[in-house]
């Protein structure tokens, strides 16, 4: 595992996102309406309603609410319209940027997406510009703090559920898994109580860029905050090593 951390920029989402529940849960919201209309609303028989719920937990939304969430979308399938669109682009000095949206009008989004990257003096690409730089993977973050058990005791119950990857450093664990099995390790998981700072399916850089010049970290901030302010925006990955 490289050394980059991502327990302080995942503590500093949340605190973020503490700041502005609504707008996380809202963005959860339709993500759990999308995952019902496709595979029904039984987490157990939906990888991709399973896959929002743990999400949903790991972002401190409450179990009542989740489920509320659910019923609401399988009373209201047929009025479902959300549909996901996915960016491709570049920061200051070639920062690559991923940006995934659920909307349910993509005229609008990608209106406000490309403006978000030109005020940030970036651009959109093509689709695939950027993405053969990342790779799709599972990614749980645990909390040492919050973790009693072992490293050694966790790497092996998260290899044995079946991890392609363990890491540690200072403050967390980071457990990978391919995305196709990345339920059955966040499972096992939790059935052992492990409490999970993060817990989804991501896209992960293959190497990491520094930017030293001031000029350029505050454009690719106002691109990054532009994006996290949209609504419709769900998620943005980067190679930035903040």
């Amino acid at each position: 595992m490289s050394g980059h951390s991502k327990f302080a920029n995942i503590k500093h989402k949340k605190e973020k996102n503490d700041a502005a529940k609504g707008k996380i849960f809202t963005i959860i919201g339709r993500e759990i309406a999308v995952a019902v209309k496709e595979g029904g609303p039984d987490p157990n028989n939906n990888f991709k309603l399973a896959t929002v719920v743990a999400k949903a937990k790991a972002n401190n939304m409450p179990n009542d609410t989740i489920e509320r969430g659910i019923k609401k979308a399988a009373g209201d399938v047929g009025n479902v319209n959300y549909e996901y669109v996915t960016y491709e682009g570049y920061g200051p000095n070639g920062i690559a940027i991923i940006v995934d949206a659920l909307t349910d009008n993509k005229n609008r989004t990608a209106a406000n997406v490309r403006s978000a990257f030109t005020k940030g003096q970036g651009n959109i690409g093509t689709p695939g510009c950027v993405s053969f730089m990342f790779d799709k993977k599972g990614q749980i973050i645990i909390d040492k703090e919050e973790c009693e058990m072992e490293a050694d005791d966790l790497m092996m119950m998260a290899l044995d559920a079946g991890a392609e990857d363990f890491g540690e450093e200072e403050d967390s664990f980071e457990v990978l898994t391919d995305p196709d099995g990345f339920e059955g390790v966040r499972g096992a998981l939790e059935k052992e109580g492990i409490p999970m700072m993060s817990a989804e399916v991501t896209m992960i850089p293959q190497n990491y860029v520094s930017l030293t010049d001031e000029n350029a970290v505050k454009s690719l901030q106002k691109i990054l905050d532009l994006l996290d302010d949209d609504d419709d925006v769900q998620a943005v990955y980067h190679n930035w090593d903040e």
